[in-house]
């Protein structure tokens, strides 16, 4: 989804060129062309600059979180390996 506010700075630029004679004509070419407009965005599946501020924060926290995980990870990985060295001393 596109900036609704760019839709209608885009047809307000298209009626304010129109004719001073036809305002009520540059009203409905107005809402057409924000409908057409709307409609061929939509078919590029674009999204707002909202949504894409948003799916960067939860890409940003989920990168995070598996930045810790990793490291939890490790940390246990290392006891493991130190808990199996100091029982293969002890049997030795």
């Amino acid at each position: 989804m596109i900036d609704t506010k760019k839709l209608e700075e885009i047809a307000k630029q298209v009626t304010d060129n129109l004719p001073t004679g036809v305002k009520k004509f540059a009203e409905e070419v107005e809402d057409k062309t924000k409908q057409v407009l709307q409609s061929q965005l939509n078919k590029l599946d674009m999204v707002s600059r909202e949504e894409f501020d948003v799916q960067t924060r939860v890409l940003m926290r989920t990168r995070e979180k598996l930045v810790d995980l990793e490291a939890k990870v490790a940390e246990l990985e290392q006891k493991i390996v130190a808990g199996a060295s100091s029982k293969i001393e002890q049997q030795d």
